[in-house]
């Protein structure tokens, strides 16, 4: 009887969860369907350097170039998802995303390689980088680095799964077969994901999480042309902040940080000897790794502030590269892959958080989008870099080099943003029509 009340209770606190959970649910099985190719992207390196005998800077720039096109429209993802809604924005890149995959799996040439995975996932990446992380913070009043830090989790979870499936399924099957299923597999899922998954907690009449439930849950509480204005203004506030300015900078610097060891450390691993099998078990480790930090750093970023969490897991993120100079057998490889991944989960996990402590509840889409862009930049400079010195020099040893001083860079630069102990533009909405604002109750309210 005991079993069947828990079992029971279970069930019960499923069933009449907050939707706010549900949507930390999709959005994490939206950002695994989604990046999981981008993530793996040294796997790709390998087979196609094998397969279609391109080098590997023309490889890597395609990931380059992919990323820069991701960041550069990103701000305007956010800037759509605030106007006209983060389902719509996510709805035409799943379009995309399902195109680019499946002509994915026909290239023969090179400048296919760059048109599908470039160019056509580009335009995807950035409509679902900005506007999942930025739906989940929607829907949270409280609780976000809870929030945050279980989609983080669970993505890392999950790719450490994906990584060795992609492995399994680029060696057992064709090139064409394998992106064929996962742009149809794919595209299945996301589309069904999307069909629950709404922007904001008023377009189905609802309260964000820990909002107070006598405030009036209403069904749009600006129209079209006030969203617009409201924007406008809350980007002129904001721009008046050191942190506007320095957080698009950290998240560039992390990114490259991380991105070179990502886009190279299997064909390095390849080089000294391993398997591509057994090589991919480093992103598995590296991923599995990462899951704690990514649930613990947003947590303790939401209670602690940000800023002394985010620049911890920068300083082990830098310090973890150095241990690739003594880097040369498996096990080696592995030890250094716990280090890395929780440095690169911590990293990378706290950003939605340290927005929410500078800038409260304000539409920062377009912010996070020019974050994202920031990132992205990053990702494309540092795989490029490690593909340049590789064919240069024939040694990864500047790459790490430089991996470690974009780290540490990106740690000085987040001590030298204003403390997270308060908003830092509180009253934005004082600037606005009364039409235009949503802080001031409503009229059930009076």
């Amino acid at each position: 009887m005991a079993e069947k009340n828990i079992a029971s209770r279970a069930v019960s606190n499923v069933t009449h969860a907050h939707f706010a959970w549900y949507i930390v649910a999709m959005g994490t099985a939206l950002q695994l369907t989604t990046n999981f190719v981008s993530q793996a992207y040294s796997i790709l390196v390998v087979v196609m350097t094998d397969k279609f005998g391109w080098s590997l800077t023309a490889i890597v720039l395609a990931y380059s170039l992919r990323s820069i096109v991701g960041a550069l429209l990103s701000p305007y993802a956010g800037s759509l998802g605030d106007r006209y809604g983060a389902k719509r924005v996510m709805l035409v890149g799943a379009g995309f995303f399902v195109g680019g995959l499946v002509m994915l799996s026909t290239i023969t040439e090179l400048w296919q390689l760059f048109l599908y995975y470039s160019i056509i996932l580009g335009v995807a990446q950035a409509m679902f980088r900005v506007n999942i992380p930025t739906t989940v913070a929607a829907w949270f009043k409280q609780k976000l680095g809870i929030a945050v830090g279980i989609q983080q989790s669970a993505g890392g979870m999950g790719a450490s799964v994906l990584a060795p499936g992609l492995t399994v399924l680029l060696t057992q099957t064709s090139w064409q077969t394998a992106f064929l299923l996962i742009g149809i597999g794919g595209g299945i899922v996301v589309f069904a994901l999307l069909a629950f998954f709404h922007g904001e907690p008023w377009d189905v009449g609802k309260l964000p999480y820990g909002e107070d439930p006598k405030r009036k849950a209403v069904v749009n509480p600006v129209s079209g042309a006030m969203t617009k204005i409201r924007n406008q203004v809350f980007m002129k506030r904001a721009k008046e902040t050191r942190a506007f300015w320095f957080l698009p900078l950290v998240h560039h610097l992390g990114c490259v940080g991380h991105s070179i060891f990502i886009v190279h450390g299997i064909n390095y691993a390849h080089d000294q000897g391993m398997s591509l099998n057994a090589a991919s078990i480093i992103i598995t480790i590296y991923s599995l790794s990462s899951v704690g930090s990514r649930l613990m750093v947003p947590i303790l970023a939401d209670r602690l502030g940000a800023k002394g969490v985010m620049a911890f897991f920068y300083f082990i993120q830098g310090a973890a590269m150095l241990m690739l100079f003594w880097t040369t057998e498996p096990w080696q490889f592995y030890i250094f892959a716990v280090v890395f991944g929780i440095g690169f989960g911590g990293e990378m996990s706290a950003f939605l958080v340290v927005n929410r402590q500078y800038f409260g509840m304000g539409p920062v889409r377009t912010v996070f989008g020019i974050q994202s862009m920031g990132a992205g930049l990053g990702m494309a400079l540092g795989g490029l870099v490690g593909a340049v010195i590789y064919d240069a020099f024939d040694s990864y040893n500047w790459a790490w080099i430089i991996s470690f001083a974009a780290s540490m860079g990106g740690m000085i630069a987040i001590l030298l943003m204003e403390s997270t102990k308060n908003e830092l533009i509180p009253y934005w909405e004082d600037s606005l029509p009364s039409e235009a604002q949503t802080s001031a109750p409503s009229p059930a309210d009076d």
